[in-house]
């Protein structure tokens, strides 16, 4: 298997005395879906965040393409090459699509800004459609879509992706997976946190599954889905 281009050993996320990550080590890889699932609280947000230079880890290592990122701010991860779709999507509803797509390349040379663009609009051409429509008039998937395509817009190496379907229609989902499946296959490395587990072990090749801030189960998504506990707790499937 290639190095791990992110690669966290021991991490510790406290808020207050409340211990949210405990002891974290997870491995992701060049061009690969990396799936987090978990219930509610289980730190995998907060994981996310840490990464992304949000909040501090009290312990341990992150390393991402070999150089330690413990510390950095979250613009200094950007600059790293590493975006983050929050949960709840965290568009600027007032503002118009187009601009809040141009927030997403605030760091990169100006000519740089038109392919990023349209590289977005390929992936998303509703946005395209929309964008002078203020991003708050949209639904919920094209507001997903939308800060997806932001994040992309910085031209990362490494995007992370909150709770992908949350709140979203079945259909709009699936929408939303395809251009996931599609940005991988075109080789951007892709870590995903995700409640329906079901979604998260049909497009990653690899699976944490993370419960009371602890890692209780990983490895390529076919072994993880064997394991008796993650098929009756997370897949529904009688694991008789």
């Amino acid at each position: 298997m290639s190095q791990a281009l992110l690669h966290l050993t021991d991490v510790h996320v406290r808020y207050g005395q409340a211990l949210a990550v405990n002891g974290v080590t997870i491995q992701v890889h060049p061009g690969q879906v990396t799936a987090i699932v978990g219930p509610n609280g289980a730190g995998k947000s907060s994981l996310l965040k840490a990464i992304s230079g949000l909040i501090p880890i009290r312990q341990g290592q992150m390393v991402f393409s070999g150089q330690s990122i413990v510390g950095l701010r979250p613009k200094d991860m950007a600059l790293s090459g590493i975006a983050h779709v929050p949960e709840g999507r965290r568009i600027f509803a007032k503002m118009s699509v187009l601009d809040n797509l141009l927030l997403g390349a605030y760091l990169r040379p100006s000519k740089d800004v038109a392919p990023a663009l349209h590289s977005v609009y390929a992936a998303f051409p509703r946005l395209q459609e929309r964008l002078g429509q203020r991003a708050g008039s949209m639904s919920g998937g094209e507001q997903q879509m939308l800060a997806i395509g932001r994040a992309l817009m910085s031209a990362p190496r490494l995007i992370m992706v909150d709770e992908v379907s949350q709140g979203l229609a079945p259909v709009v989902v699936q929408e939303v997976y395809r251009q996931l499946k599609r940005l991988s296959a075109q080789g951007m490395t892709v870590l995903m946190v995700e409640q329906n587990a079901r979604l998260a072990f049909e497009l990653a090749t690899q699976v944490y599954v993370m419960e009371q801030g602890c890692v209780v189960a990983h490895g390529p998504t076919e072994t993880v889905a064997q394991s008796v506990h993650v098929r009756n707790a997370y897949l529904g499937l009688d694991a008789t």
